[in-house]
């Protein structure tokens, strides 16, 4: 299972623990993604996402349809035919 946003693209980077004796080791930031079903009224049909928190909270701002017609309009391709 990819640590993949469908709708922002956010991915896990990479960085470093540092030890209080300021020994660095490699370690992997993950993003903060939810499996979550997102109903669309215009659709009249559930979809489900992987979605970071900021996405939903924009989600939650602008409406599902709106949001997945901005990133569309912005030239994203998030795998979601609407």
């Amino acid at each position: 299972m990819s640590r993949i946003c469908q709708l922002t693209g956010k991915r896990p980077i990479t960085g470093n623990h540092v030890s209080h004796s300021n020994k660095k080791t490699k370690r992997r930031f993950l993003p903060n993604l939810h499996k979550k079903r997102f109903y669309i009224p215009e659709k009249d049909k559930w979809i489900t996402l992987k979605v970071s928190s900021t996405a939903l909270r924009t989600i939650n701002k602008l409406g599902i349809y709106a949001y997945l017609q901005k990133l569309e309009k912005k030239g994203y391709n998030h795998g979601i035919e609407l």
